[in-house]
């Protein structure tokens, strides 16, 4: 088993959900033309929350 560092997982974390929002983009095209500025925030906080809990060892905190 390969041992990862905190900052390699959250790396993985978010290759994973750039993943998700392509695939989310891919079922909806029509939302490529709009700049949603809270979901931006949205998604920042979300990232920040997960690194939390990776540096913290909380993996089930409430970032996953």
């Amino acid at each position: 088993m390969t041992t990862q560092t905190k900052s390699s997982k959250f790396i993985e974390y978010m290759k994973i959900h750039l993943i998700s929002l392509n695939q989310d983009l891919e079922m909806n095209p029509e939302s490529i033309n709009v700049i949603d500025i809270p979901g931006q925030i949205y998604a920042t906080e979300h990232l920040l929350s997960v690194a939390t809990d990776i540096m913290n060892d909380n993996l089930q905190g409430k970032g996953y």
